[in-house]
């Protein structure tokens, strides 16, 4: 069985480290891949180098970001074939309605609101976890 992978896509280093830590803590084998700006998040799926790496099981992409926002890399990813079908799950601070309502317009799988309680913080990554890289079923592969 092939480790599971999930990127998260986040430029604040506290909550980085606090996601990072509730993942370890869910599943020490679990690969996370960071990306710290939204360019940087749309480079990692369709830069070159990257064509034949295995792709994540599950994206935690905060909104918020340098370059490019949240928005405009959950666009790209649900606009091509090859990440349409990676779960998305907004994971932000914001509390407008309107940032949930463009998230789902734009085929996020999910909202969430970061809670400030660290406690809080590390339960909900691991439900997340839980929930999408082991209760959840994708589809079968397709060939990219």
């Amino acid at each position: 069985m092939r480790k599971a992978r999930v990127l998260l896509v986040e430029d604040n280093p506290d909550d980085e480290a606090l996601a990072l830590r509730a993942l370890a803590k869910f599943d020490r084998d679990l690969q996370v891949d960071i990306c710290r700006d939204g360019q940087e998040a749309v480079d990692y799926f369709f830069s070159n180098s990257k064509v034949n790496e295995e792709l994540p099981a599950l994206i935690l992409l905060d909104l918020k970001l340098p370059r490019l926002s949240g928005f405009d890399v959950l666009s790209r990813l649900k606009n091509e074939n090859l990440t349409r079908r990676i779960p998305v799950v907004l994971l932000t601070s914001s509390k407008e309605d309107q940032d949930r309502i463009d998230g789902y317009d734009l085929g996020a799988n999910s909202f969430i609101r970061k809670p400030i309680d660290f406690h809080r913080f590390t339960q909900l990554i691991q439900q997340l976890g839980e929930y999408w890289l082991h209760t959840n079923e994708p589809p079968p592969e397709v060939n990219r």
